[in-house]
């Protein structure tokens, strides 16, 4: 039994969040457009080279019987993302905005429900 100053795997510990080890694939995040859709939705991350690789391994794990038409692999660090606590002033500068809700508009009588 080997000790764990002696261990062939004393550098395979886990690097910090949001970096990427020098010996480790870089992160992506995978999106996939379904045949009845027209959004992409957020299917699973997975590492790879680049991003031809993982457009490749994307297909293989993700689409099973020719459910998607269109894949999107985008490399994790790129991602830009606020948080829940920013939400009251990221949001709440539209509420101002009144001619962006329809009640601001007169909708004609010949137009019925929509």
């Amino acid at each position: 039994m080997s000790s764990p100053e002696t261990s062939p795997y004393k550098d395979s510990e886990a690097s910090p969040h949001g970096e990427t080890r020098a010996t480790e694939w870089p992160l992506w995040e995978i999106f996939i457009r379904g045949q009845h859709g027209l959004s992409h939705r957020h299917v699973g991350s997975l590492h790879a080279p680049d991003a031809e690789m993982a457009i490749k391994n994307a297909r293989d794990v993700y689409t099973r019987r020719n459910e998607g038409v269109s894949i999107w692999a985008v490399e994790a660090s790129d991602i830009a993302a606020s948080s829940p606590e920013e939400k009251g002033a990221l949001y709440e500068p539209a509420n101002d905005k009144v001619y962006r809700h329809p009640t601001f508009f007169d909708i004609p009588d010949e137009v019925g429900a929509m």
